[in-house]
């Protein structure tokens, strides 16, 4: 399958293309943008209760961040307990906590239901303080557990190899394959009488009354609703400035020896490492993931890999690393999701966004806080998290600075490009934003020397793109769409390819 990156990803030996283009009709009641974790759980949950649904998808199933992620299943999240506490007070922190438990029983229920096979297992997870600081954020984070009810202990022993301060064991929590998952509810959707559509971009909407008319690149169709689970809305749009777009990534690696971790295990460092183990093809694969950044504000994604690469070694007696890849998530401004009516909307378009490192977990349970919202008006999650709150004291200096970085980044890059005097300085494999002629263009030299020219002007917000040796792309730092070399949208929130310029 195709995924929104050069690099393969350990999920990605499945079908590229999951289905025939089936017949768009004129209207649905729900039509469903993103065929990822978001929206084929979602898609599925109202196709079950009656809803005639389309899922559009702008490539393939699980192309984003599904085919991307490691696939931990925990009902913790980056946002703890602790700090859930102190921006929302106790009684939603209580709430919080049911996210992750009804989240992996959607799940489970899924796998039985519709008897998925999705190497799916419960094991325990494992939080470990390797320094002074780390052991601090890991009391606060127990006590915070505690105060909301969570099962979490101290523990003197962990199954991973690190001399650490101190340890915490979290029960039952899960992991499974992705992308097995993902397209076992497509094939149940499709049964259900769903209609799924790939390879089609949907490039506008239009709200009107009782209803919303979606364009796309294979015809217009007419829905009672509209959900966009891809991961931030697109157009220009209060939740482009109350989220930050960010990479992580992961590798793959073979084992030597008898002896591995079967849990899942975390450390509590910034930005954090988190490791866990999966059988493809009869062989078990540690994988571990960490060094994440704002997208687009690395100098060299490669050297992303090579430090987490040469950490895991020093740690893990591993063997080749078999995969490498990275992904993108959302960072909210206030740490916690938005999952609702989309801000600005009339009531009939809903969103999904700012899961930060728990795509798998938010994904899911947005299946049943905006089924409920459109077929009940509401449900106990709403006010948690709509994404109309309005919290001007928490997360306020988080998102002065990222939108400081923003504004940086319209002007830094147009300063930058015009120290670039000639597409001559490129060598062959390289790539840079370089000013030709009084214009700015995005160039990449392929190794025999063709080059590949673009206007670096991201069709979104007018940012300047950056170049992502890693996943030779070409990536936003403002909002995280992001282009390949010929220029074609990989990550929305652009819906519109870079400009091609032909040599």
């Amino acid at each position: 399958m195709n995924r929104d990156g050069a690099r393969k990803s350990i999920w990605q030996e499945e079908i590229k293309k999951f289905s025939p283009d089936p017949a768009l009709e004129e209207w649905y009641d729900v039509a469903i943008v993103g065929a990822g974790i978001t929206g084929m759980s979602t898609a599925v949950r109202l196709q079950k209760e009656g809803q005639k649904c389309i899922v559009l998808e702008a490539s393939n199933i699980g192309f984003g961040t599904t085919g991307g992620t490691t696939a931990h299943l925990n009902d913790f999240f980056d946002t703890t307990y602790a700090q859930a506490i102190k921006d929302f007070g106790l009684r939603n922190a209580k709430l919080l906590k049911y996210v992750g438990i009804e989240a992996k029983n959607i799940i489970r229920n899924n796998i039985l239901e519709f008897n998925i096979s999705c190497d799916f297992q419960s094991k325990p997870g494992y939080l470990f303080a390797l320094d002074d600081e780390q052991e601090k954020k890991l009391d606060t984070i127990l006590k915070g557990a505690s105060q909301v009810g969570h099962p979490m202990a101290q523990t003197d022993d962990i199954p991973f190899p690190f001399a650490f301060k101190k340890a915490a064991a979290i029960p039952d929590q899960a992991q499974f394959h992705p992308i097995k998952y993902v397209r076992s509810l497509a094939e149940a959707f499709i049964r259900l009488g769903g209609v799924l559509v790939e390879d089609c971009l949907c490039e506008s909407h239009d709200e009107n009354g009782d209803f919303v008319v979606l364009q796309s690149t294979k015809g217009s169709i007419t829905a009672r609703s509209v959900i966009y689970a891809t991961h931030i809305p697109p157009g220009i749009n209060m939740l482009h400035f109350m989220n930050a777009p960010y990479r992580s990534y992961a590798i793959a690696f073979r084992l030597k020896g008898d002896f591995h971790p079967k849990e899942l295990g975390y450390d509590l460092a910034e930005p954090y490492h988190y490791y866990r183990t999966q059988q493809i093809d009869g062989e078990s694969l540690l994988i571990a993931g960490g060094e994440d950044h704002k997208t687009g504000h690395a100098d060299d994604t490669g050297e992303c890999f090579s430090r987490l690469e040469n950490y895991v070694r020093e740690h893990f007696d591993v063997d080749t690393a078999v995969y490498s890849w990275s992904s993108q998530y959302y960072e909210p401004v206030d740490g916690l999701p938005y999952i609702g009516v989309l801000p600005g909307s009339k009531g009939k378009i809903y969103t999904a966004t700012g899961f930060r490192g728990n795509g798998m977990i938010f994904g899911t349970i947005t299946s049943q806080i905006l089924g409920d919202l459109i077929l009940k008006g509401s449900n106990k999650y709403k006010d948690l998290f709509n994404p109309e709150r309005i919290r001007p004291i928490t997360g306020f200096a988080n998102f002065v600075k990222e939108q400081a970085t923003v504004v940086l980044d319209f002007v830094k890059d147009k300063v930058f490009a015009e120290k670039m005097n000639s597409l001559a300085e490129l060598s062959e494999g390289e790539a840079k934003v370089a000013k030709y002629d009084g214009e700015s263009y995005a160039v990449y030299k392929e190794k025999g020397g063709e080059l590949h020219l673009l206007k670096s002007t991201c069709t979104h917000a007018r940012c300047e793109v950056r170049w992502n040796s890693a996943e030779i792309s070409w990536d936003c730092p403002c909002h995280g769409s992001r282009f390949n070399v010929n220029g074609k949208m990989l990550t929305g929130p652009a819906v519109k390819n870079l400009q091609r310029i032909e040599l």
